[in-house]
């Protein structure tokens, strides 16, 4: 099967939906199938095809590295003509999925990934004949969560298939620091990372031996205890949760599934995360779970821990276990049914 993965992030950027692009085109290239990335930037795998730069502009209280060049259509439907079929991440997403969703005229899988904003939702519904019209052309919808599945009911049946994770990639052997806290993620508000900071002079006065290591982030200064790691990804990424006893996912909201809450539970992280729907979803009762926005609930959770070793390893073993539902050998397998079905 050749199978053409449509993402419209920059590939050389952080991001969970590229990295789920990117890892289903090395999956279906691992079973033997013949795949492809379609994307803006630069990176990708071997044999991506960039369809132009891209741009930075607001959305979701995010920052979205896409692709606004109109002439990216034309780019796009010349990159996909040769699939069985096409796999588009975000078909409304402008202008690189929209212009495959739109103008491509190969059997079609979509995956929505995003909670929108309410702004795109009040958007979704005022122009809900068209939305409802584009994702008729897919043969088969997906959604990562309920969350995600939620925001598009009014126009498209999705079925859920969840991100996946090669969850055995993430025991990478080391030591795991007992007094050490990780974090990884953009730099950017909704990411929480600034509700952590703030927390952390707390955690040091309950745990004066406590590190925090940051990836992610580019600045460089922060509280006493805290290193910053700058731009981190792959094995660094891996490293970094292996090692940490602790993995804090402070997020403030916009969050459709967590699947970086589920990267750390597959490196046997002891989780403290945000108690928003889409990563409860994915923790269930393997972490603990505190009010968005509240550093003082953020620095007890994780003292609380850091004073508990046994906590910490029964934690990081129920997650392991937990974790299993959401490893590429129980998700990649509905991603080829679904593509089965789009070319039956």
């Amino acid at each position: 099967m050749k199978v053409a993965v449509v993402c419209p992030y920059d590939a050389a950027k952080l991001g969970g939906v590229q990295s789920q692009a990117i890892a289903i085109v090395q999956w279906l290239r691992a079973e033997g199938h013949e795949s492809w990335l379609v994307a803006p930037g630069e990176g990708g795998p071997d044999g991506t095809i960039s369809v132009g730069g891209s741009s930075t502009v607001p959305a979701n209280r995010s920052q979205a590295p896409v692709a606004l060049d109109p002439r990216v259509a034309r780019r796009v439907v010349e990159a996909v003509s040769g699939a069985d079929v096409v796999h588009i991440h975000e078909p409304f997403m402008p202008m690189v999925s929209a212009a495959a969703l739109v103008r491509s005229d190969r059997p079609l899988v979509g995956t929505f990934h995003a909670d929108p904003g309410k702004g795109i939702k009040s958007l979704y519904m005022l122009a809900r004949p068209l939305w409802r019209n584009w994702a008729q052309r897919l043969a088969v919808a997906t959604a990562v969560s309920p969350v995600a599945r939620r925001a598009v009911e009014p126009f498209v049946d999705a079925r859920i298939i969840p991100n996946a994770i090669d969850a055995a990639s993430y025991r990478v052997g080391g030591e795991r620091l007992a007094n050490r806290v990780g974090f990884v993620g953009r730099d950017e508000k909704r990411k929480g990372l600034d509700v952590l900071l703030a927390a952390w002079p707390r955690v040091l006065e309950l745990v004066p031996d406590a590190e925090l290591v940051v990836g992610g982030a580019l600045r460089q200064l922060g509280p006493a205890g805290v290193s910053f790691r700058g731009e981190i990804s792959g094995d660094a990424k891996r490293q970094l949760m292996a090692s940490s006893a602790i993995y804090v996912a402070p997020n403030l909201g916009g969050e459709s599934f967590g699947l970086v809450v589920a990267e750390a539970m597959a490196a046997g992280c002891a989780v403290v995360a945000s108690a928003l729907p889409a990563f409860a979803a994915v923790l269930g009762d393997t972490g603990k779970l505190v009010s968005p926005g509240e550093p003082q609930d953020v620095a007890q959770a994780i003292a609380d821990l850091l004073l508990e070793p046994t906590s910490v390893a029964s934690f990081g073993e129920r997650a392991l276990a937990r974790v299993k539902r959401f490893d590429r050998s129980t998700v990649f397998p509905q991603y080829l049914d679904a593509y089965r079905q789009a070319t039956g």
